[in-house]
């Protein structure tokens, strides 16, 4: 951890040697050297613009998709909170998402406003802050395919809105700054019939349920689908469902999740990532990626 001697006034919550565990899914990992919830986005600009320019931020949204680890994160960790969920329409197909909005909540504003194309944001554990940044998506479709613009807040405190093509969305990545944060997007759909965007909500989060281990400590999907391939496939195949390093297990319901059977530490999950790694380019050739991201010191 590094030695922040001062920090900057604030009007939200600051809070140092905050433990991180209780905020993600997996339920692991350290803590923060310091984690910040701004009031608003004012709260969150003048703190950024004041802060020593040598210190880390990193954004926190659901912790859904990310292995903190054991010696946990140094800097400041920013987490948006109820002050970031807001969600205003605009015109007939188009929302104004603040970063903290979750994507059930995205997804069931737009089914209410009769905003068809957001139905896939219901299968993403996540908020609109972590989905953007990282071009998320469910069900063959990504946020790539609605996002009309993206409001940043720089490390350095600036304020900037990204056009989609500024973002440079590929799978499951963007070009957003590290120490950004995503405090806004503008979403768009086409007009639909609330009654059916309902139902395909309703198929969306039938099937994540039969599918996927979603009341267990997981991180939601472990890898990125290679070219051509299934994860989960390529999993299984080199013989990894169920597999397990002390607490942690591969699931045996969907094999691109990981699962912390309790006690399992960030380190084990890890560990397990990487030998389901070296099993499937043993067994296929076939290079996993993370999709998963891990953050901190070990």
């Amino acid at each position: 951890m590094s030695e922040i001697a001062t920090m900057p006034k604030v009007r939200g919550k600051l809070t140092p040697n905050a433990p991180l565990a209780p905020l993600v899914w997996f339920k692991s990992g350290g803590s923060a050297e310091w984690l910040f919830e701004p009031a608003d986005t004012d709260d969150l600009t003048g703190f950024l613009s004041e802060l020593d320019p040598r210190v880390p931020v990193m954004a926190l949204g659901l912790g859904s998709n990310l292995i903190v680890r054991d010696g946990g994160v140094s800097g400041v960790v920013v987490r948006l909170g109820k002050a970031f969920a807001k969600i205003d329409r605009l015109d007939e197909t188009t929302l104004r998402c603040a970063g903290g909005a979750s994507g059930i909540l995205v997804s069931s504003t737009a089914r209410d406003a009769g905003i068809a194309g957001l139905e896939f944001l219901r299968g993403i554990p996540g908020t609109v802050g972590g989905f953007v940044r990282m071009n998320g998506g469910a069900y063959g479709r990504e946020v790539s395919d609605i996002l009309v613009s993206a409001r940043l807040v720089l490390r350095s405190g600036e304020v900037v809105e990204w056009p989609l093509d500024h973002l440079g969305y590929t799978y499951r990545h963007s070009e957003v700054p590290q120490g950004a944060v995503v405090v806004e997007a503008l979403f768009r759909g086409t007009p639909g019939d609330p009654e059916a965007i309902g139902a395909e909500m309703d198929a969306i989060a039938r099937a994540r349920e039969e599918s996927q281990p979603l009341r267990s400590r997981t991180g939601g999907s472990t890898f990125k689908n290679p070219p051509g391939h299934k994860a989960w496939a390529l999993v299984d195949a080199a013989g990894c469902r169920g597999l397990t390093i002390g607490g942690a297990q591969v699931s045996e319901k969907h094999c691109n999740f990981l699962l912390n059977l309790g006690s399992a530490t960030s380190a084990e999950i890890e560990e397990l990532g990487e030998e389901v790694r070296r099993r499937v380019e043993a067994k296929t050739h076939i290079n996993l990626e993370w999709e998963i991201q891990r953050v901190g010191t070990q």
